[in-house]
């Protein structure tokens, strides 16, 4: 606990120093924060510390996130949405609900980052990545003699039914990155055969992306499907909790932020914008127990972050799938013929 804390006050002593916001920084910013709450509570606090900015975090995951941003749109309660896969943010900017924002921290970015922001003409930008995988409870599967799952075929053995869990796309960006990675790595008519078989097995689909995993580390179900930089965090809590990526490929989350079009803080929005893409800020990730790759080539890359170079990536098509037309038709296709299914 003590380590903790020295660390946060190491954290957010270089992020005072290393830009410079004192007393005369904004009076108010208002974030939805679509990642963990660990995480969304660090940044309000050390950010508010440090700037003497009012910060008003509301968490939500990213499916919901923008569907507020769309009922608010005539009149935004929000500047600045942080976190969240990307999908949904590159929806709002073809939407315009977000605006363009160029910053001069782009050239630190991975290309990755830079990447999303030039498909979205620069109305979000990438802040980190993180791979989609399996979750599993060690001792869960050892008791019920179940095989730790290496393939997306796997999930489909018989002696899984009802021990997995993976949210809903239409509320989590995460199961939807789970949808348009199976509709690109199998070809859509026998990615949706393979959803329809995975609905057997599956005993929950939960609101939140990271519902699953805390699931699986509680023992409430064996194996979820989550980006598995969630995982080691729960190990670090002392769960049994192990992962594994599917040896057919998987896609991967491009974590954005983008700043609300009709911001009431268009000011205290773009300041906190350009801190979040720090690395000093980006650190803070790993200090609230969250192990995403950071977008900032130049931030400390923790021990805990999935080994990218380990895992076999699909070529994602974050442009074609983070189209507001593909994502509500696959989401439509997916409880029409999915979920509508007896389980």
């Amino acid at each position: 606990m003590k380590k903790s804390v020295r660390t946060l006050h190491i954290v957010a002593a270089s992020i005072a120093a290393g830009i410079g916001f004192g007393a005369q920084a904004a009076d108010q910013v208002n974030i939805i924060c679509s990642v963990q709450a660990e995480w969304c509570n660090m940044i309000g606090s050390v950010y508010g510390r440090t700037t003497g900015t009012k910060v008003n975090i509301s968490m939500k995951g990213s499916g919901e996130a923008l569907a507020q941003i769309i009922a608010e749109k005539e009149n935004p309660k929000t500047d600045v949405w942080f976190g969240g896969t990307g999908d949904p943010h590159l929806q709002a900017a073809e939407q315009g609900l977000t605006i363009e924002y160029k910053s001069p921290s782009l050239a630190q970015l991975h290309p990755w980052a830079q990447q999303q922001a030039q498909q979205a003409g620069y109305k979000t930008v990438g802040i980190y990545s993180g791979p989609l995988g399996f979750g599993y409870n060690t001792e869960l599967l050892a008791k019920k003699k179940l095989p730790v799952p290496k393939s997306w075929a796997d999930l489909l053995k018989p002696e899984y039914k009802g021990d997995i869990q993976v949210a809903n796309p239409a509320s989590s960006g995460t199961a939807y990155t789970m949808v348009a990675t199976l509709v690109q790595l199998m070809g859509e008519e026998k990615a949706f055969d393979y959803l329809k078989a995975l609905h057997r097995n599956v005993g929950q689909y939960t609101r939140s992306g990271t519902g699953p995993i805390k699931a699986v580390a509680r023992g409430e179900t064996a194996v979820s499907i989550s980006f598995v930089h969630d995982a080691p965090g729960e190990k670090l809590a002392g769960f049994p909790v192990a992962t594994s990526t599917p040896s057919e490929g998987t896609g991967a989350e491009i974590g954005s932020m983008s700043i609300i079009k009709g911001a009431r803080n268009l000011a205290a929005a773009k300041k906190f914008y350009e801190w979040a893409l720090t690395p000093a800020a980006q650190e803070m990730a790993a200090a609230a127990k969250q192990f995403q790759l950071p977008s900032n080539k130049n931030a400390k890359v923790d021990p805990n972050v999935p080994d990218f170079k380990s895992i076999k990536f699909i070529n994602y098509d974050y442009a074609k799938y983070g189209a507001s037309a593909e994502r509500k038709r696959l989401i439509a296709k997916w409880e029409k013929e999915v979920n509508s299914l007896p389980r």
